[in-house]
Order: structure tokens, then sequence, then C-alpha cells
């Protein structure tokens, strides 16, 4: 898959990525944490991170012979 195409797969808005905290920018949500004073803190990342992230994913699942599904950055395999 092509960098838009696999981009296309999540749902951005503006929000500051976990790896990159300095700037606000086009982010998505890839993990919820429940904190024990019951507040849901999202966990976002940007683009570039995503794309990172798929890319870790897709070689974990080439090495494991696991099926790689894009769009599910922040999942387990």
């Amino acid at each position: 898959m092509e960098r838009q195409q696999i981009l296309g797969l999540y749902d951005w808005d503006m929000g500051v990525c976990f790896r990159h905290p300095g700037a606000k920018t086009d982010t998505t949500v890839v993990r919820t944490l429940q904190l024990q004073s019951g507040i849901d803190e999202q966990i976002r990342a940007c683009p570039d991170c995503i794309l990172a992230m798929e890319a870790a994913r897709r070689a974990a699942a080439e090495g494991t012979g696991i099926s790689y599904v894009p769009g599910r950055a922040g999942e387990a395999l």
C-alpha cells in the first residue's frame, strides 16, 4: 500500500503526537488508556509516526508469518 492509502485508513484531527509533543498537528488515536482517576487518555500519533508504526507491524508480521492488515497501528498483531 502507498503512503496516502495507509493514512486514509485513519481518522485525523488536530492533536499532539506522543513522539513529537512540541506542536499541534494532524494526529489519529492509536490507543486509549483508562487512568485510575476514571479519565480516558487518548494516545495520538502524527502521519510520520503512523507510517513508522505500520512499517514495524508489517515487518513483524512478515517475520512471524502472520497476515499484515494495515490500519491498526497501536494494536497487537
